[in-house]
């Protein structure tokens, strides 16, 4: 069952953010970081991102809060692009973000807003 969680799990991470950038992440802690991808790969996408009550767009939202709540720059950006893949719009991705403004404070919609800005022009050039 693991070694098809995993194929599962890299799979659909592959399909959300690319193969090269999901390579890159991979291969960022060389042989310490594989244990931790193995765990992502298996059981974050393998396991709950899997999962069919919620669709992938309300996962990547609610992702986007949390990751923007809790001050993860990098992982915000990388939720930002999957959000996209995954079929959410610029104006979800605002309205989420005007949540957090209201619960958890400008200063991290600040820095949310500035990272959304950036990867929607991203997305837009293509």
């Amino acid at each position: 069952m693991d070694d098809k969680q995993y194929e599962r799990g890299l799979k659909l991470r592959t399909e959300m953010f690319g193969a090269e950038a999901v390579d890159k992440r991979m291969n960022a802690f060389g042989e310490f970081g594989k244990p931790l991808q193995h765990i992502i790969n298996s059981y974050a996408y393998g396991d709950v991102w899997s999962r069919t009550a919620l669709p992938p767009a309300t996962k990547s939202l609610a992702m986007i809060a949390m990751m923007a709540a809790a001050g993860h720059a990098n992982e915000l950006r990388v939720h930002l692009k999957g959000a996209l893949k995954n079929g959410c719009t610029a104006e979800q991705i605002q309205e989420v973000l005007l949540l957090l403004t209201l619960y958890c404070g400008i200063p991290a919609a600040n820095e949310a807003h500035r990272i959304a800005t950036e990867v929607l022009r991203e997305h837009a050039a293509g």
